[in-house]
């Protein structure tokens, strides 16, 4: 029998050496990883669930809740640092050697991290806004700088103002949505894992931090990708403006870019079905028809 898509059905719990690691779990095939971004009571459920019904058809999927945002196991660490560890041991308590990821913003970073670092785990990579880096925009952008307001001050006016910040169409910042959201963000333990990643002095610290360092910063290295990759952006995104798209377009050996009119930064919700309908056709396209390495390489015009 079929999952039933809901929340209670859907939930499941891997214990790991490092706490219990919460993820949602529906469909049946290949299996495709789901990863949620950051943000004020974020969670993977609320990023992913209204795209269950349509990959649950095709794919195994699986919505990995990070350390550190409230449902899996807390964390001492920065998450952005506990997150891709939390990756591998999840894959690995599940006995899975390779998988498709769907990242959103930070989950699309760690996916790509974890793909530049496990390039044989990684079979098609799909990002939602967030990768790259800032070309003519200035950084942070708007939306990370309500994030940071509302660390630093967490007030339900402070949260409204940042929700805003994430989407094209206001009419999405629901009473419902603001209560969940301020729920989630208020927990003490997600509060504090919030403020060692959002925090005024936290941020303050990561770019000395980077500017002090000798390790490339994961954009640099977009050129060692091997998984093929779809990156998605909303036209109008304020966290993570559109210039940032440049350097995974240009860098990425193996990258499809699709842009979304009328859309803030949760592409997969503002833009569901355009969304789902690219997302869906990449996933399954066959490995000779993704293979966009043709003509150039064989001598062709």
């Amino acid at each position: 029998m079929p999952t039933e898509l809901t929340y209670d059905a859907t939930l499941r719990e891997l214990a790991t050496e490092q706490g219990v690691l919460r993820y949602h779990e529906a469909g049946e095939g290949p299996p495709l990883l789901l990863l949620h971004g950051s943000g004020p009571g974020v969670t993977g459920w609320r990023n992913f669930h209204d795209n269950l019904p349509l990959f649950s058809k095709y794919f195994r999927c699986l919505i990995l809740e990070f350390p550190g945002f409230g449902v899996s196991d807390p964390t001492d660490q920065h998450p952005m640092v506990a997150a891709p560890a939390a990756v591998a041991r999840f894959l690995d308590g599940l006995g899975l050697d390779r998988v498709d990821v769907i990242g959103n913003s930070m989950g699309g970073i760690i996916g790509t991290r974890f793909a530049l670092a496990h390039p044989d785990r990684v079979g098609s990579l799909v990002t939602i806004g967030g990768i790259g880096r800032n070309i003519f925009s200035p950084g942070p952008g708007e939306g990370i700088n309500l994030l940071m307001e509302f660390t630093e001050n967490p007030t339900r006016e402070a949260l409204v103002q940042w929700l805003n910040s994430m989407v094209f169409d206001p009419r999405l910042v629901t009473e419902e949505l603001i209560e969940e959201r301020w729920k989630q963000a208020t927990d003490p333990d997600t509060l504090a894992a919030a403020r060692r990643m959002y925090g005024k002095a936290a941020m303050a610290a990561n770019f000395k931090m980077q500017a002090k360092s000798d390790e490339p910063p994961y954009w640099a290295m977009l050129h060692k990708l091997k998984a093929r990759t779809l990156v998605t952006w909303g036209r109008d995104d304020r966290v993570s403006p559109m210039d940032m798209v440049l350097v995974p377009m240009r860098t990425i050996p193996d990258v499809q870019v699709n842009i979304f009119p009328n859309c803030g930064h949760w592409v997969m919700i503002e833009q569901k079905a355009a969304w789902e309908s690219a997302v869906l056709a990449f996933l399954t396209r066959t490995g000779e028809q993704a293979d966009t390495r043709t003509g150039g390489e064989r001598g062709g015009a």
